[in-house]
């Protein structure tokens, strides 16, 4: 991409081209506003650093009742989907094993962000590859291709979001590393989670794809010290897993939302504004909710000279309540469940599998 020689103008500015920037993108953009989306990777959605799975429409209506446009935002080509998936098993220390319906499908996270940064495009939104964002003064952004001036900045760039920084707003505390990659084989149409045997705090997935598996490892540095290059390499081992990819590494949120996500002029979403399921690492449907959120209220905003503050409002009252009850799940098992196997395989005995199957989903779990 060749530098500007002018300053870009456009109405809202989205920092991140992944399921939340892109759903960001389109709607402002079918609003009617002039729409730019950076992305500082030369390709949308690689490399792939997730475990890929989408829960069904129902899974997603079921977890977050408030929200009405499930249906229409969350009807995906049939090519997305992988790897239909049945259920979820989660496995102790010592193997046991807890199995409850589940229903959904893997992807490939690499053709289903270009997808929906495709639909962002259709809308009439303009994609920007290679350009890194680097912070902005007086509705103008500093990016490595000019400056970018805006009435709205919207940032989906990660849980290290520059554009909360540059907003001055809160960032994610206590983040997750964890890497995943690709490995062959055949494997159950089940969603797989194995807790402790890695490490204490440490846990690994299986994800079922076509002939394949997305395979990773993640950990609580409260609990753990090692390397997430050591924890894969064992749980590679441990479970026979011919990786057939290079391993790609992250950051997850894991305490729930930051405090604030908006101010007069800007948001954040997806995993800048920490709306992950905190108990299992989920953040794909939450992304694109917040995204669609986001892109009204920049348009209500810039039409109607409405606050910003109707975003907060608006996700608040989708997604709140289940993430904070997770995050609240989360703490009680970091408590009394991490810091050894023996303490992970007595708490998961004691929920058993009709518990567990509610904090996977953002349930309580007592009473």
């Amino acid at each position: 991409m060749s530098f500007l020689t002018d300053r870009l103008e456009t109405d809202v500015l989205v920092v991140g081209s992944g399921p939340a920037g892109s759903l960001a993108a389109r709607t402002a953009a079918e609003r009617g506003l002039k729409v730019t989306m950076i992305e500082m990777r030369p390709e949308v959605g690689v490399p792939v650093r997730c475990g890929e799975l989408m829960p069904s429409i129902e899974e997603i209506k079921a977890m977050f009742p408030n929200f009405k446009e499930a249906d229409e935002l969350y009807d995906m080509p049939d090519d997305l989907k992988v790897q239909e998936v049945e259920g979820i098993r989660l496995v102790t220390p010592k193997g046991k094993k807890y199995e409850f319906p589940f229903t959904g499908y893997t992807t490939d996270r690499n053709r289903f962000d270009q997808y929906l940064a495709d639909k962002a495009v259709e809308a009439g939104a303009e994609l920007i590859k290679g350009c890194r964002f680097k912070g902005f003064e007086n509705k103008a952004a500093r990016t490595t291709i000019g400056e970018i001036g805006f009435k709205v900045i919207i940032g989906a760039d990660g849980p290290g979001s520059r554009v909360a920084k540059s907003l001055g707003l809160p960032s994610n505390k206590n983040c997750y590393p964890a890497v995943s990659a690709q490995a062959e084989g055949d494997f159950e149409p089940l969603v797989q989670m194995f807790f402790g045997g890695i490490a204490p705090g440490a846990y690994g997935w299986i994800m079922p794809k076509n002939d394949s598996a997305n395979v990773g490892v993640g950990f609580s540095p409260k609990f753990s010290n090692g390397t997430l290059g050591e924890y894969f390499d064992k749980f590679s081992k441990d479970h026979d897993l011919k990786v057939t990819t290079k391993i790609e590494g992250k950051f997850v949120p894991s305490e729930g939302p930051v405090e604030k996500t908006y101010t007069d002029n800007g948001m954040i979403i997806g995993d800048a504004a920490g709306v992950v399921m905190p108990v299992n690492g989920g953040g794909i449907p939450q992304a694109m909710m917040t995204g669609f959120m986001a892109g009204n209220a920049a348009a209500d905003n810039i039409f109607n000279n409405t606050t910003l503050a109707e975003y907060e409002n608006t996700w608040k009252n989708v997604l709140y309540t289940p993430l904070h009850i997770a995050a609240k799940n989360k703490k009680l098992a970091d408590t009394f469940a991490f810091g050894s196997d023996f303490r992970t395989e007595m708490c998961m005995s004691i929920l058993g599998t009709k518990r567990m199957g509610k904090l996977i989903r953002c349930k309580k779990i007592f009473p």
